[in-house]
């Protein structure tokens, strides 16, 4: 039986602006060869080339493929012995939202000249061996931990690869709050009120990134930890902050509770956005839904994330 792969695809910024959007503004300054968007076409370029070596290797090895252009609205992944997303970690972070703890990902990185591609273990020019590879069961794998995030104890998200922002709704006013780490009992263990920018929280997927930016440590790949970092903490003369940063391991709990009229929640990036009312207490702790990124050995993809 053929196994059946799925291709997410990257929508180029070339393509949204220009070729969808009709952002004229784009299109005029490229044409004037502005430093803005000096490597939107070239990356372009790359992308689409990628695009198709991944079509003639999906043929030269008969698989059953599909590729679909939009990975922020994939169809059902369930269906398909194999997640590939060709872009960069952006595509791959967008996709594997959906990818369920059963179903290996595979990232290509299609534009290495533009694009980081941490967890991309192919690239353009290697998309054939990387799949023949991923297909024969030869490929190394790591396995990420994911975390769950909970708002009064509704789960709203149980895959968050990188990290949650909680903040104000406006990035200019101060956000407030009371910081809880709970232990495996639910008892607290730390307790501090807080005013700040706000708060990065993720697993170690994410720890080179934001959290990294912020002052945060980069944790293990292999760490089942999830590490909160306090963005600019407001601390009155003669006072400290205690808590601005540190761990939480697994079957314990960070808990935000609110102090905002109007509080967001920002989960892997800008897609995913949520309310936060006056009260309410945001919950987020590590996930049973972990992801297998294909293709990656643990030593090779932490070699690279490591400053």
């Amino acid at each position: 039986m053929k196994p059946h792969v799925l291709f997410l695809i990257k929508r180029s910024a070339y393509r949204r602006y220009v070729e969808d959007g009709n952002y004229m503004r784009a299109e005029t300054l490229i044409e004037a060869g502005d430093p803005t968007v000096s490597r939107m076409l070239p990356s372009h370029r790359d992308h689409i080339g990628t695009v198709e070596e991944a079509h003639e290797a999906a043929h030269r090895l008969g698989i059953d493929s599909t590729f679909h252009d939009n990975p922020q609205h994939p169809p059902p992944v369930d269906a398909f012995s194999l997640i590939v997303t060709v872009g960069g970690d952006g595509t791959l972070l967008s996709s594997s939202h959906y990818v369920g703890p059963n179903r290996p990902l595979l990232g290509i990185n299609s534009a290495p000249k533009h694009s980081v591609g941490f967890f991309c273990a192919a690239q353009k020019g290697s998309v054939y061996e990387a799949l023949s590879d991923a297909l024969a069961g030869k490929s190394t794998s790591v396995t990420l931990t994911r975390m769950t995030v909970e708002i009064d104890g509704r789960s709203v998200h149980k895959r968050v690869l990188n990290e949650v922002l909680f903040c104000h709704d406006s990035p200019a006013a101060t956000s407030r709050y009371i910081l809880r780490l709970l232990d495996h009992g639910g008892r607290t263990i730390q307790e501090e009120e807080q005013k700040s920018s706000g708060l990065w929280i993720g697993p170690a997927s994410g720890s080179t990134a934001a959290q990294r930016s912020a002052g945060g440590e980069i944790l293990p790949l292999e760490s089942h930890d999830i590490q909160y970092v306090v963005r600019e903490p407001y601390t009155p003369l003669g006072e400290v902050t205690r808590l601005r940063a540190g761990r939480v391991k697994e079957g314990e709990r960070i808990v935000l509770a609110n102090k905002m009229r109007q509080a967001k929640l920002f989960v892997d990036g800008e897609h995913f956005v949520f309310d936060v009312a006056l009260g309410e207490c945001v919950t987020l702790h590590v996930s049973d839904e972990p992801l297998t990124v294909v293709g990656a050995s643990r030593v090779g993809v932490f070699a690279r994330l490591s400053p």
